[in-house]
């Protein structure tokens, strides 16, 4: 499995993530998102209004770089960040609209090569917790 048990109960705790795309011309574009997570198969799917006229949409179309945030403050006092960060590629899926529904039916799939998580399942102080990163197993080493 490529995510712990933790982690997977934080992503299922979560509603808003943020997604960073790349541009044809290489600028880079960041948009907070909704996303479902399925821990059986590891993925993120990412669904909006008018999601397939979306400029992060066509980037993922273009050239499939993602990355992914999902974070908050569990505690202000003490300071106590939590996140899980997903590096990968993605899919542009188009897909039927359901009839009546918010969504156009187009999604971008996630899939994970990198995870790195920050004080998801550590208690100790928060000045000394540690980032937990990982590949993927079956996907290519991704670059610095």
């Amino acid at each position: 499995m490529s995510f712990t048990a933790a982690e997977i109960i934080y992503l299922a705790s979560q509603r808003l993530g943020r997604i960073a795309t790349v541009h044809p011309d290489g600028t880079l574009q960041v948009s907070p998102v909704c996303y479902t997570f399925d821990p059986g198969t590891g993925c993120f799917d990412v669904a909006g209004i008018s999601m397939a006229t979306s400029r992060k949409f066509h980037n993922v179309a273009d050239n499939g770089r993602v990355a992914f945030v999902v974070d908050d403050l569990a505690s202000v006092d003490p300071w106590r960040v939590r996140c899980v960060e997903i590096r990968g590629h993605a899919e542009a899926i188009k897909a039927s609209a359901e009839p009546g529904g918010r969504y156009d039916g187009a999604i971008i799939r996630i899939h994970p090569e990198r995870i790195i998580s920050f004080g998801i399942d550590d208690d100790r102080d928060p000045h000394e917790l540690t980032v937990h990163s990982r590949s993927v197993v079956g996907t290519a080493e991704p670059s610095p």
